[in-house]
């Protein structure tokens, strides 16, 4: 397909900025995103969509347009309604870098020109696509009530003979066409997905052939437009791809077919199926953005220590959006969660917060797609999730309902270790079920307590629940002062001495050891010390003080003296 056919379709609600010598380049392919740098999901011959929400101001224009012409893309269409046009700082750098950009009016949806270029571009490559594009219109313009992606592979299997299943990165089953016959059994979904992350964390391109039992199916990344944070965090230096900032959030599209001797415009078909459920998967991912918003403030409040009276406002308005139709104020739990990469170049809060979405999405929840009931922030390194209950969980003080660590990650503990592989942690904190605004901040550092308790615990992927904190973090605002003052003092006082008589740094160190959940190589680095020297460093503190912090028993003894110093 030639850029300069974009021209001749005016439902499109296209208008020429620039570049009108260059419009005899072929397009291949369409991607909608708002990243400051969209590079690692470019494959070449694109037409970009932007909202212009990565702009801040002019100087963003330049650099966002170089790394488009360095990943080849075709051409770049900016939507009108954000901004009201199209700004000059933008023109510029187009023309300068001999990019053409188009203009979207602002009564023309992305979905629209999204789905006119998969269309026109698969229909020139493989005829039979042209009419599940075709048909796909009813998913694009009425929204769940469409069907969403079980639209698509419906026509897969009527169309193509195809039996196709959308999958979550942990195994959820999302979509799946009617005539595939039965759903695929949980296991069968866990190992896929498993499967897939871990051919994914090898770099190679999909699709991936994987044998399960005695039959093969294909594996086809489905790349969507941004991760939860949208704003480029976690990029590696010098902008390179990373591809552990999307493994554990992308989905796959997962065809009971051996594509490996598939022609050409077979497997172009396929991927412009993948680009048309990625539309649905942004559009899914937009409506989360409420909650995140909710979340998001009321992490804040509690993190600055708000009056109780002013979260209590933000929960209110928080239920009705989670729980609709709910009478009663909700109770509430707190889940935390971090992911963690080896060498910290990787921001894991995006990718925690799109995990903690995807692990808690109700499992009981009727309809087309899942139901969202909860609200997920992100903070650094860390998640939060605010998991509304209703008022009915009272009674059981949060122990026989509502979310528990020991179930929370069984179901997807394989699928995530693969995807980690062996550079890569998940742990997770839950704390209790709380009643108001004043037991929220309480239920937060909770959580948090837990979560460390996972920390301390071998394994890639690891939960801990309130339940765990019983005999430690609970009891401290019971314990007498005289008590607090002697245990502090018992583990702490040599290691003060020690310090002030050698100017050493053991306190310092103590604390970003267990900060870092005994990482050594974390540790160093955030004290620009050697291993060696943080190694000795230990070892005069366990020798000072009598205890091994390889023991998760001294680690909680040395964390609780330092909080209650």
């Amino acid at each position: 397909m030639r850029l300069r056919a974009l021209l001749d379709t005016d439902a499109l609600g296209l208008r020429l900025l620039g570049g009108e010598d260059e419009l005899d380049r072929t397009l291949r392919g369409v991607m909608t995103t708002d990243l400051r740098d969209p590079s690692r999901y470019l494959a070449g011959g694109e037409l970009v969509l932007t909202g212009l929400a990565w702009r801040r101001d002019a100087a963003d224009s330049e650099p966002f347009v170089r790394l488009l012409v360095q990943a080849g893309v075709v051409a770049l269409a900016a939507g009108e309604a954000e901004l009201g046009a199209v700004p000059d700082d933008l023109v510029v750098a187009c023309a300068r870098h001999r990019l053409p950009l188009f203009a979207v009016h602002e009564s023309v949806a992305f979905a629209t020109i999204t789905e006119h270029v998969v269309r026109q571009v698969s229909g020139e490559r493989a005829g039979d696509l042209a009419a599940v594009v075709d048909r796909h219109r009813r998913m694009m313009t009425s929204g769940p009530a469409g069907g969403g992606p079980d639209v698509v592979l419906d026509l897969l299997g009527s169309d193509l003979d195809l039996r196709a299943w959308v999958l979550s990165p942990t195994g959820r089953l999302i979509a799946g066409s009617k005539v595939a016959g039965p759903a695929l059994p949980a296991d069968v979904c866990a190992g896929l997905a498993a499967e897939h992350l871990a051919a994914t964390r090898t770099g190679r391109r999909g699709p991936y052939r994987v044998l399960l039992g005695a039959v093969t199916y294909s594996l086809f990344p489905i790349r969507w437009g941004h991760l939860p944070a949208a704003a480029g965090g976690g990029r590696s230096p010098q902008g390179a791809r990373d591809v552990r900032e999307s493994v554990l959030s992308d989905w796959l599209l997962a065809v009971e077919a051996d594509a490996g001797d598939w022609p050409a415009e077979r497997l172009d078909l396929l991927q412009g199926v993948t680009q048309l459920i990625a539309v649905e998967r942004d559009r899914r991912d937009a409506a989360r953005t409420v909650r995140r918003r909710l979340a998001q403030e009321v992490l804040e409040l509690v993190q600055t220590g708000a009056a109780p009276a002013e979260i209590a406002a933000r929960l209110r308005v928080a239920a009705p959006v989670l729980l609709p139709g709910l009478g009663a104020a909700p109770h509430w739990q707190v889940v935390v969660a971090r992911v963690e990469w080896a060498g910290g170049e990787v921001d894991g809060g995006p990718v925690a917060q799109s995990l903690l979405e995807e692990i808690l999405v109700d499992p009981l929840a009727t309809g087309p797609e899942p139901s969202d009931r909860i609200a997920v922030a992100h903070t650094g390194d860390e998640a939060v999730a605010l998991v509304p209950l209703p008022a009915v969980t009272a009674e059981h003080d949060g122990s026989e309902s509502g979310v528990h660590a020991d179930a929370l990650l069984a179901a997807v503990r394989d699928p995530l270790t693969a995807g980690l592989d062996d550079d890569g942690r998940l742990t997770l904190g839950v704390s209790a079920a709380v009643h108001s605004a004043e037991g929220l901040r309480g239920a937060l550092e909770e959580a948090r307590h837990a979560r460390r308790v996972a920390a301390a615990r071998p394994g890639r992927v690891c939960a801990a629940g309130h339940q765990e904190l019983a005999s430690h973090v609970l009891l401290l605002p019971f314990v007498p002062d005289d008590v607090r003052r002697a245990f502090t003092a018992r583990l702490l006082d040599p290691l003060r001495d020690y310090d002030r008589r050698h100017r050493a740094e053991l306190i310092p160190t103590l604390e970003a050891f267990l900060d870092c959940d005994g990482s050594w190589t974390r540790c160093a680095t955030r004290l620009h010390l050697h291993v060696n020297t943080l190694r000795y460093r230990v070892g005069r503190i366990e020798q000072l003080t009598g205890r091994d912090l390889s023991r998760l028993e001294d680690k909680l003894d040395f964390f609780l003296a330092l909080r209650m110093s």
